[in-house]
């Protein structure tokens, strides 16, 4: 049964994770940048993602640390080529976001069909699960610390010096964000913006 949950979670982790992936690889190519297609990314086949470490490692351990009650991974970063872009400063805003937002928007879509959908314990089961990872992977990447899209985001709207500035902390940033998670930030800004966000999409 324990096997049973985690191969489940960690499907519905795959399916958000791609959606995510796709959007800003689909983004980075509708403002001129080519990579994501060449290297085979602009794909929604979730085997395109995978990431040894993040999708397969991280999961497990978060699964059997918690005892099954919360599974969360990365999938592989999806390259974009800074100077490709038509004006990258302003494009690397807008490919950060469209992760989170793609995540957004596949859990209020997927929201919609759970009411129309007749009820059976199994889709009821996986659209709640479905909605609450893309909701809580689009809301956990807006944190702006390299990796994460946030930080896309934050140095696009920076000025170029401190932009500059702030790319450098982005090898420690995996640290930084497993830090974090561990001194509470899940709990105390996570989690209560996903739950307003989990509000709107679920109409409550």
């Amino acid at each position: 049964m324990i096997l049973v949950e985690f191969l489940l979670s960690f499907a519905v982790l795959m399916i958000a994770m791609t959606v995510h992936e796709f959007a800003h690889g689909f983004v980075a190519y509708k403002f001129g940048d080519n990579t994501a297609k060449h290297s085979g990314r602009l794909t929604l086949n979730p085997l395109a993602h995978i990431d040894p470490i993040g999708t397969f490692l991280l999961p497990l351990l978060l699964f059997i640390s918690t005892q099954g009650r919360f599974v969360f991974g990365a999938a592989k970063p999806v390259p974009v080529n800074y100077w490709a872009l038509k004006n990258p400063k302003q494009d690397m805003i807008w490919i950060g976001f469209s992760g989170p937002l793609a995540n957004f928007l596949f859990a209020f879509l997927l929201s919609l069909l759970w009411k129309i959908i007749p009820p059976f314990p199994v889709t009821e089961y996986l659209f709640k699960q479905l909605i609450y990872i893309n909701v809580i992977l689009g809301t956990f990447n807006l944190i702006p610390i390299p990796p994460l899209d946030g930080s896309r985001i934050l140095m696009g709207l920076l000025p170029e010096n401190l932009a500059n500035k702030y790319a450098l902390i982005e090898p420690y940033g995996f640290i930084i964000v497993i830090g974090l998670v561990a001194l509470g930030v899940f709990d105390r800004v996570v989690w209560p913006i996903s739950e307003f966000i989990l509000k709107l999409v679920l109409f409550q």
